[in-house]
């Protein structure tokens, strides 16, 4: 009788959609398609905000990185006819004695500064946590000579490094201790620069200061409340806390001190005066790289060197990432 009844009552007439509802719908799947559109003019609009970078990405990197590749099997000199010379630039790389003499250097001076800038950084960073509400005003005061022009601080190493009248031998001849000749004798150009490097350490300053905040204080009560020393906290919580943040300072610092150059170059390669001194010991890769570009004349010879840089750069750099996964911690890892 109930089926009877139901074939028997008329259903209430379906209502046609109008307007926006009735547009929606796709006759061919009956999926309503506002969703679809919706998420496209927001991918359009992410491509248009992102679209200033992609354009300066092509223009002013990847753009000149293809251009130098191809100048890199030529005789290009920007003022001759360009031909064609294969792997003849490459095969000079290894035949010029300048060639290792200069990557010999930059490495040396990228392995005493990247530790030196990080520990320098890192205790930096720690006073900052103990000096409560003037952190603000001191981390302000660490980071403004990463503002100074490097031209002015290649400048700056002149005149406290001079070994006759240079700020440092005067300060160590206060204590009794004969100051090294920091600009000519070639053993010292090295650490000297490496110490007038330390200048700019603001910006990693600011970064282990806000990775130090991220620690939970919880930790270091467990570790307190487990006898552990002021030591051990900061080796057992504190260091494997921050390891990431410590792993990315490193390729950075790593990076940035294979492309040294500026003060390098403004300390002994500027003028013919600063050029009478050891600059030998001071001739970094980017400083005979651009040397052979601008001095000589060699744009093919240079780009390949650029190339060469970036392989030792991007072998380096995967070296780190590989040992990374021994010694940096990050949350939520199953290990």
């Amino acid at each position: 009788m109930s089926s009877v009844q139901s074939v028997l009552t008329p259903k209430p007439p379906k209502v046609p959609k109008s307007g926006r509802a009735a547009r929606a719908q796709d006759p061919a799947t009956g999926k309503p398609k506002a969703a679809g559109s919706a998420r496209r003019r927001e991918i359009w609009a992410a491509y248009g905000f992102i679209s200033p970078w992609i354009i300066g990405f092509v223009v002013f990197t990847a753009g000149p990185m293809l251009a130098s590749l191809v100048l890199s099997f030529t005789d290009y000199d920007a003022i001759g006819s360009t031909h064609n010379v294969g792997f003849a630039n490459y095969q000079q790389l290894f035949e010029d004695p300048q060639v290792a003499k200069s990557l010999m250097n930059t490495l040396i001076f990228a392995v005493l500064r990247v530790p030196l800038a990080m520990a320098f950084a890192l205790v930096l960073a720690m006073l900052l946590l103990k000096v409560g509400r003037t952190a603000g005003f001191f981390r302000t005061v660490f980071y403004l000579p990463v503002m100074t022009p490097p031209v002015a601080v290649g400048i700056l190493f002149l005149l406290l490094f001079n070994g006759n009248v240079g700020l440092i031998n005067h300060v160590l001849g206060f204590f009794g201790i004969e100051g090294p000749s920091w600009t000519t004798d070639s053993f010292w150009v090295k650490p000297g620069l490496v110490l007038t490097s330390l200048w700019s350490v603001g910006s990693t300053v600011v970064i282990y200061f806000a990775a130090l905040r991220n620690v939970p204080k919880d930790l270091y009560e467990a570790a307190e409340l487990d006898g552990a020393s002021r030591w051990t906290s900061f080796r057992h919580v504190t260091l494997p806390q921050i390891s990431g943040t410590l792993f990315f300072t490193l390729i950075v610092n790593t990076i940035a001190s294979l492309q040294t150059f500026t003060e390098a170059y403004t300390a002994f390669f500027g003028t013919a005066t600063t050029q009478s001194y050891s600059s030998d010991a001071a001739l970094f890769y980017v400083v005979y790289l651009f040397q052979q570009a601008f001095q000589y004349m060699h744009m093919g010879y240079a780009s390949a060197l650029a190339w060469l840089l970036f392989l030792v750069i991007l072998v380096i750099t995967i070296i780190q990432a590989k040992v990374s996964k021994r010694f940096v911690y990050y949350e939520g890892d199953q290990r």
